[in-house]
């Protein structure tokens, strides 16, 4: 049986479609294990705010993306407190090349999921608060009305706490997008991730132009009230140019925030890195962008879209620490 033709091949991340992916990446690519520029260096978790915070998220029955796409900054963000709830649990219906969550047939549905999260927030004393999940192709709403129970909760029992959600693309329906952007959360965020030549290879299953347009009507809904934010990964051959080139589309489509951070790899099962961009790479990169008019942007080789997410918009309170005295 022909590559193009197994089932196996087909939902393969690293030969997406069958496809032999050195034919977009290019022949000279990273092997994946390695010894990788000093500026990836970063200390192991394992203080004592991340065991309260592990403890607390596992007591509540939680998942983070911080662990589920194994974040390289899970130990400084849990020590500073702050986390990125991952809702609809552990399952995502697609299979990106990148992406370290575990794909299937998603089978998680709690009502009082919404609720929990609220708590932990609330325990957590977090003053901005990260909303994701893995996409949920397999609902009738894709996973909106689990948005729009968490904002609601949040609200009741974190009041002091701003939200911000990072959404998938709803397979670009507009009544799912409607529906989260009528809660009026601070930021809506969704990433594009990947310049749009790399969709084939990295994002199968996603459309470039289809994200653009949910992150416009985002705008455009959210009237004035609504922070929109996205983020792409460098690393898998992708130019310079090409990066600024989908800035400028992403500017053109109303987004205000941008992060840009390095992809690494997480196993032999997923496509490997091209090149580590260098620290004054991603400078002339944040350059570029202020220059096309991004409110703010964050650029760096561990940067990644949730990474102090806090200071990505103007801040009402002041920060206050990690969990909150015993609520």
């Amino acid at each position: 049986m022909s590559d193009a033709t197994n089932p196996v091949a087909t939902r393969s991340r690293t030969n997406p479609g069958g496809m032999d992916v050195l034919r977009v990446l290019g022949p000279d690519v990273r092997p994946l294990r390695e010894r990788k520029p000093p500026w990836f260096k970063v200390p192991p978790p394992g203080g004592q705010r991340y065991r309260e915070l592990t403890e607390l998220i596992r007591s509540e029955n939680l998942h983070t993306v911080c662990q589920e796409a194994a974040c390289p900054n899970v130990g400084e963000c849990w020590e500073r407190g702050t986390a990125t709830f991952m809702i609809l649990g552990d399952t995502c219906t697609r299979r990106c090349g990148f992406c370290n969550v575990k794909t299937g047939k998603p089978t998680w549905n709690d009502p009082l999921e919404p609720a929990r999260v609220a708590r932990s927030i609330a325990r957590m004393g977090l003053r901005h608060a990260v909303i994701t999940s893995v996409d949920r192709d397999d609902l009738p709403d894709k996973g909106a009305s689990a948005f729009v129970g968490v904002i609601r909760q949040v609200r009741r029992q974190a009041p002091g706490c701003q939200i911000e959600v990072l959404t998938p693309d709803f397979q670009g329906q507009e009544m799912p997008l409607a529906k989260v952007i009528a809660e009026r959360p601070d930021v809506f965020n969704h990433n594009v991730e990947v310049v749009p030549r790399l969709y084939p290879v990295a994002r199968r299953g996603s459309q470039f132009t289809r994200s653009c347009r949910m992150l416009r009507l985002a705008r455009e809904l959210g009237e004035g009230q609504v922070v929109t934010k996205s983020g792409l990964m460098v690393g898998l051959g992708e130019t310079h140019d090409e990066m600024v080139e989908t800035f400028g589309a992403l500017r053109e489509h109303g987004v205000q925030v941008l992060t840009i951070g390095q992809y690494l790899r997480p196993s032999e099962r997923h496509l490997p890195v091209v090149r580590y961009w260098h620290p004054e790479e991603f400078a002339a990169l944040e350059r570029a962008a202020y220059e096309l008019g991004f409110d703010h942007v964050a650029a760096g080789p561990l940067v990644r879209s949730s990474y102090h997410a806090d200071q990505h918009v103007p801040q009402a309170l002041a920060g206050v620490g990690p969990v909150a005295a015993h609520a």
